[in-house]
């Protein structure tokens, strides 16, 4: 069985990504620091507690497990930190992708499908977002991401292989219910949504009620994590293959408002979201999505078959009902122990 090393396979897309892997024949091997990430989410192969900016950690792990692919989701991932902790983001973000490059090219070179994002192209000059428009951040994240990019593309010249996926927003549950996002302070709408129903959280800020799209909220692209997940193993597939290679934008390639998600929210709880209408957040653009083309010609047009807005909210929101049931049991109180107390 060949092992696949997933950085950040004990975050939310890591354990989507690692179960996948499972599934289709594969021994994930999750490398993570566990810095937001859960124990309990890795279920499916080994664990090895490890820093990307620790490059002899890297090394053993690389030789313990000879890994035939990698799938590279580790980062730190808050837009808003990132201007607060730059340093930070470019330390985790750039040379910790770095040390990972080096790592993989001293133990023979595995392919690399690394975890991107659509933040690479700041505000766009035409929607949908296709992968050759200008790439201008407007965060530090986003430009770390981008500076990640350009060390892959740079180790690709040199013989080792690589897709970057920029993903738009990830949302949605595991189908089966095993896993899903659990974090100690959510920043995610659909979730938020479902904590405001609930009366687990705060009324839901409208953030803009006046752009220029057609119920006047902001607009933004939605594709569930377990689409997100399989993709992941068909890139690594084509890499291993000795095809591939690039960047691509995966989303659905359709745009949701905010007013959209809430009513879907509506629709499938059968509750009401109290919100409260707020002005526009300054940076944010009115409308954010993909075209699917060029992602649906490399990774098959059914890449997206669960990311209509509907399926994601249902799995979210049976994974959310089920988490909020652990809430006095084992789970609950693993994730108690093993976070820190403090983010796709």
């Amino acid at each position: 069985m060949d092992s696949i090393i997933v950085t950040g396979g004990a975050g939310y897309i890591g354990s989507h990504v690692a179960k996948s892997l499972a599934a289709a024949g594969y021994r994930p091997v999750v490398f993570d620091n566990l810095a937001t990430g859960n124990r309990w989410a890795v279920r499916w192969g080994p664990f090895e507690k490890g820093d990307l900016l620790d490059a002899d950690r890297l090394d053993a792990v690389f030789a313990a497990h000879r890994p035939k692919g990698i799938v590279h989701l580790a980062a730190l991932s808050d837009v808003a930190a990132s201007f607060e902790e730059t340093d930070a983001y470019l330390a985790v973000n750039v040379t910790g992708t770095r040390h990972l490059i080096e790592a993989a090219m001293r133990h023979g070179a595995p392919p690399i499908v690394f975890s991107s994002t659509c933040s690479v192209y700041g505000i766009p000059d035409w929607l949908p977002i296709r992968e050759g428009a200008p790439k201008v951040p407007i965060n530090p994240y986003g430009e770390t991401k981008l500076a990640a990019e350009a060390l892959l593309e740079e180790a690709a010249r040199g013989g080792l292989p690589s897709i970057a996926l920029r993903y738009f927003n990830v949302a949605g549950a595991d189908p089966d219910g095993e896993i899903g996002e659990a974090r100690q302070v959510e920043t995610h709408l659909i979730p938020r949504l479902f904590q405001s129903v609930t009366g687990d959280g705060d009324p839901i800020r409208i953030m803009g009620t006046d752009y220029p799209t057609p119920d006047g909220t902001a607009i933004r692209d939605y594709v569930h994590v377990s689409d997100l997940a399989d993709v992941h193993l068909e890139a690594l597939a084509q890499l291993r293959q000795g095809h591939g290679g690039g960047a691509y934008n995966f989303g659905s390639g359709k745009g949701h408002s905010v007013r959209e998600v809430v009513d879907a929210v509506e629709r499938v709880t059968g509750m009401t979201v109290p919100t409260i209408l707020a002005p526009r957040r300054a940076g944010d653009p009115p409308a954010l999505y993909t075209d699917a083309e060029a992602a649906h010609a490399a990774f098959g047009a059914d890449s997206t078959r669960r990311s209509d807005i509907d399926t994601i909210v249902e799995t979210a929101w049976r994974w959310h009902r089920q988490w909020a049931a652990s809430a006095s049991g084992a789970v609950r109180r693993d994730v108690a122990t093993i976070l820190p107390s403090e983010n796709s």
